[in-house]
């Protein structure tokens, strides 16, 4: 689970105020799936629990991706009142940031309100500076850029980071998991749940669940046989290759093979492909009511104390305390 923002999130008992600094196309999308659920959480619980309110540059309309408008109730630099959080929306390719918008968060980053990123606000939020030395996550595209202009920023390719107080995310549905999870923090998990049913909402996806970017984005300019290689394990997970059986589907040595996983992945063929198939376990414990055994047959386990071992192993958890979360 992600560390609990509660105490970073100052809390008078009044409503909580959290604010939206739109930027020409920014996602309608992503912005709605973290403005949604504070309405919705106010209307399950009965009182008054959130306010928002949006910012932009001025206070005329802004343009979103999808070329509709919305017009700002502030303009930055101006009155925020009593403002607890305040997001930064903007295009996941974002190029010029206005410095009085950097000037401003990095005001308000002084004065102890809590930050938040949702898609391109991640490297808005760097560029003011007020990231250095805090987990983040952004949208898996820009990741690699990301980290080689930001080093003091500690880049994740998850769904949504809530780390003390910054808030980030990869844009799009993730926003809504961000501050379904952010809910139940301050208000109670029971109460994120019944947001989440009235989306209807498979299950809030946790924030150390990964961002699924391409096979090919993944590993970069990696040589084919590579791609085919983790390709092929991708493919078997219930009944898994040997090293040497993935060497000859291939149609290279398994030396080979084990010096392209140690050079672009940095571990041994056998240990990715653990991994690879821990992954698929846990998506099938969070996702799914089946029986621990079966899940560990699917996964490519021939007993569940050999699973249970792995899986602490990996995770730092047995998969029946997984299934407790």
């Amino acid at each position: 689970m992600p560390p609990d923002a509660s105490s970073s999130f100052p809390h008078s008992g009044f409503a909580r105020q959290v604010g939206f600094v739109l930027l020409p196309g920014f996602s309608l999308l992503a912005q709605a799936c973290a403005l949604e659920p504070l309405h919705v959480a106010n209307r399950l619980s009965g009182a008054r629990l959130y306010t928002s309110m949006t910012f932009g540059m001025d206070t005329r309309e802004v343009r979103s991706a999808a070329e509709l408008t919305l017009t700002p109730e502030g303009a930055v630099g101006g009155d925020i009142g009593a403002l607890d959080l305040l997001f930064v929306c903007a295009p996941s390719q974002t190029t010029h940031t206005p410095a009085g918008l950097l000037d401003w968060l990095k005001r308000l980053a002084g004065r102890g309100i809590v930050l938040g990123g949702i898609a391109g606000g991640t490297e808005v939020l760097a560029r003011a500076g007020v990231l250095d030395g805090y987990r983040v996550t952004l949208p898996w595209q820009n990741a690699e850029t990301f980290a080689r202009n930001h080093p003091t920023v500690r880049v994740t390719n998850q769904l949504f980071e809530i780390d003390r107080d910054r808030l980030t995310c990869g844009g799009g549905t993730a926003a809504m998991d961000m501050m379904m999870t952010l809910i139940g923090q301050q208000h109670g998990q029971r109460l994120a749940e019944r947001i989440s049913e009235h989306f209807v909402c498979e299950r809030i996806r946790m924030g150390d669940e990964p961002q699924h970017a391409p096979l090919r984005s993944r590993l970069g300019h990696a040589p084919q046989s590579l791609l085919d290689a983790v390709t092929l394990m991708e493919s078997n997970i219930e009944e898994p290759l040997t090293t040497h059986e993935l060497s000859e589907h291939l149609g290279i040595s398994r030396r080979q093979l084990e010096r392209l996983f140690k050079k672009y992945l940095q571990a041994v063929p056998s240990r990715y492909y653990l991994g690879l198939r821990l992954q698929q376990a846990r998506k099938l414990l969070r996702e799914t009511d089946q029986a621990v055994g079966d899940i560990a047959l699917q996964t490519g386990f021939s007993s569940g104390a050999h699973f249970s071992t792995a899986y602490r192993n990996h995770f730092g958890m047995t998969p029946r305390e997984e299934r407790m979360l």
